[in-house]
């Protein structure tokens, strides 16, 4: 993975809903919104029979709230269509978050009530950005989580992350990092590869050879600009043509063969064999094709290299968002105390009280209980993991989060903790969370 390089980071305040302003203003006016208050973003319950998820996306967040700033254009829209009134105005035009925020690193596995963030400062402070964190939040994890389950089926076989055309373009970079933080070795996305040094890949579409008169000529073209060690796309028009014509030209330095169409575990066990037999033992097969983890998992026993995975990687594989929420969860009352508060609406309830989590680890290491004390530190017993992490104190982003050095973090984080977890997170088969969340109570 390279270095990233600097990048303009667009303000970010406008990335919000109508009501979080319309509500900063209602608080002003109580003389509520300088209370001190503790949010907290979670996931109620995983999709629909997965095992465990995983966090992403956090690094993003803290890069845009550095700039969730209102500036002169921002403030003449809002005073323009009327959305607040003019203390609001005067109150946003010095906005700066000054407060604390705590988590799970990215990278990490959650589960049905983990504190995936933790947001402490004042009510007016917190709760505009409450949009922009689940925005963010929602799409990475999701996609993140899909990846993992991915690069889980895969096994050894590195996975390279193809979905920019399935999705929009600000959502294609950020699935490009999620996915990459969750084992993916690559991506065809040039904008995450300069944002946050992720190695980038590709060589040539159908069109390419289509628009040469004969796959000889394409193939010619590809291999004189790119060297043998190029992969060539051999499914435009008879596989085993194209594969007889591009050892031809390239010989045993031939690099690989892409399919992309077909029965890809019938037609990569023929091509491996029909390689091998013309002495090209070392050209890898890169498969592609609307692959999703099961896909992937059928293709085990297949002599495949090399995963190309796009729309189903993009979309968070039949789970587009972690359904997470950011709740109140505690305030100052007039004396300046903190007191728990909590929604208590049927299906929606949530758990009141400043969270602290801790992953339990029986004495082989494995993960056996996701611990949430409620106003305490769950004791550890002297092999078990907390897991909350500081990201901002007074409003600074502390270092090592954002940028290239946090997806390198997130990467080794999300390594160990999938050797953390029970075997059970690797099978696709629908199930209940890998491991349960016990409250623990002050």
């Amino acid at each position: 993975m390279s270095r990233s390089v600097a990048w303009d980071h667009p303000r970010t305040s406008l990335y919000t809903d109508h009501y979080e302003l319309t509500m900063l203003e209602a608080a002003l006016h109580s003389g509520a919104a300088h209370r001190r208050s503790v949010f907290e973003a979670f996931a109620r319950r995983l999709p629909d029979g997965r095992r465990y998820g995983i966090v992403a996306g956090t690094g993003r967040l803290l890069e845009g709230i550095k700039d969730f700033r209102f500036g002169d254009a921002e403030l003449a829209f809002l005073d323009q269509h009327k959305v607040v009134d003019r203390q609001t105005l005067d109150f946003l035009a010095e906005y700066r978050f000054s407060g604390d925020i705590w988590g799970y690193p990215e990278g990490e596995a959650y589960f049905p009530g983990s504190p995936i963030l933790i947001v402490e400062s004042t009510f007016a402070e917190a709760c505009i950005l409450e949009t922009y964190i689940l925005s963010v939040l929602n799409h990475d994890t999701a996609i993140a989580s899909a990846a993992s389950r991915m690069t889980s089926a895969a096994g050894n076989r590195p996975c390279i992350e193809m979905g920019s055309r399935r999705t929009q373009e600000e959502s294609a970079t950020a699935a490009a990092r999620a996915a990459v933080i969750a084992g993916f070795g690559s991506t065809s996305n040039l904008e995450a590869g300069r944002r946050y040094g992720i190695k980038t890949v590709g060589t040539a579409a159908h069109s390419f050879t289509l628009l040469h008169d004969t796959e000889r000529e394409a193939f010619e073209a590809q291999i004189a600009a790119f060297g043998p060690g190029t992969t060539l796309l051999v499914d435009t028009y008879d596989v085993e043509v194209g594969v007889r014509t591009a050892i031809e030209l390239a010989g045993d330095q031939l690099g690989a063969v892409r399919l992309d169409s077909g029965d890809l575990v019938a037609q990569a066990q023929w091509v491996r064999e029909l390689l091998d037999n013309l002495g090209n033992v070392n050209t890898r097969i890169v498969v592609t094709s609307d692959l999703d983890e099961y896909a992937i998992a059928a293709l085990q026993s297949a002599p495949v290299d090399v995963y190309g995975v796009g729309t189903s990687l993009v979309t968070g594989s039949g789970a587009p968002t972690a359904s997470m929420v950011y709740k109140l969860v505690s305030r100052t009352n007039d004396a300046g105390e903190f007191v728990p508060v909590a929604k208590v609406a049927k299906n929606k309830a949530s758990v009141g009280g400043r969270k602290y989590a801790l992953r339990k680890l029986n004495e082989h290491g494995i993960a056996t209980q996701e611990i949430v004390g409620i106003g305490h530190r769950p004791e550890d017993d002297g092999n078990d993991r907390p897991l909350l992490q500081q990201f901002i104190k007074n409003g600074e982003v502390l270092p090592g989060w954002t940028g290239h050095e946090g997806v390198v973090r997130a990467q080794q984080r999300h390594t160990a903790t999938m050797a953390e977890l029970p075997p059970v997170v690797r099978r696709l088969q629908r199930g209940e969370p890998a491991i349960p969340t016990v409250y623990e109570e002050d």
